[in-house]
């Protein structure tokens, strides 16, 4: 994967046909349909793919088949986010099994936690993540904001490779990137609310 990330890199929908029943025809006509647009890049399982509600032998079958379909084309993006480190990382390990190129992981949700303790649970993460990954700064759904200060304190990490912004702060964005962090393969993507703000 060549980084720094640039260009579009949108969140897919999961689509289903049951509770617990992937849309593989659905799924495969999304793929190509989204890849003919020109994306340089697809994100799954992110809130617009509503991970958290997705069983994970779901979330499994999901990163394999579009994986697979894409070979390659471009940089599939994983999102990891879960309430148990040990869940994350076995996604990770699917999406690095698979052929992802990263994974993107919020903070935890259920408990909030303060910028001490999100730092440490993002070094504790990438302690034994399998591919590179990027914050996922996403407020509304976490109720826990990525500070700035804290951005640049994970950015040492090398394994951290940028930040995905849904915040529809874009104060907070223009900050980040005026000060961004002196790394090369930085990257720095935007969510959609915040074309929407």
């Amino acid at each position: 994967m060549k980084l720094p990330l640039k260009g579009i890199v949108p969140p897919l929908i999961t689509p289903l046909t049951g509770r617990d029943t992937l849309d593989v025809e659905g799924l495969e006509k999304l793929v190509e349909y989204v890849l003919a647009g020109g994306v340089h890049g697809l994100f799954l399982l992110g809130s617009t793919g509503e991970a958290p509600g997705l069983g994970y032998r779901l979330r499994r079958e999901l990163i394999k088949r579009v994986c697979q379909q894409v070979n390659g084309r471009v940089p599939v993006l994983v999102g990891i986010t879960d309430s148990a480190i040990v869940e994350a990382l076995n996604i990770a390990k699917c999406a690095a099994d698979h052929g992802a190129a990263a994974v993107v992981a919020s903070t935890p949700f259920y408990f909030p936690a303060g910028q001490p303790e999100l730092i440490k649970y993002f070094k504790h993460l990438t302690m034994d993540l399998p591919l590179p990954m990027m914050i996922y700064n996403i407020p509304g759904f976490t109720k826990t904001r990525i500070a700035e200060e804290t951005v640049h304190t994970l950015a040492e990490d090398p394994k951290i490779i940028g930040i995905k912004d849904s915040s529809c702060d874009m104060l907070y964005f223009h900050r980040l990137l005026a000060d961004r962090p002196k790394r090369e393969d930085w990257s720095m993507l935007m969510g959609p609310e915040e074309l929407l703000a």
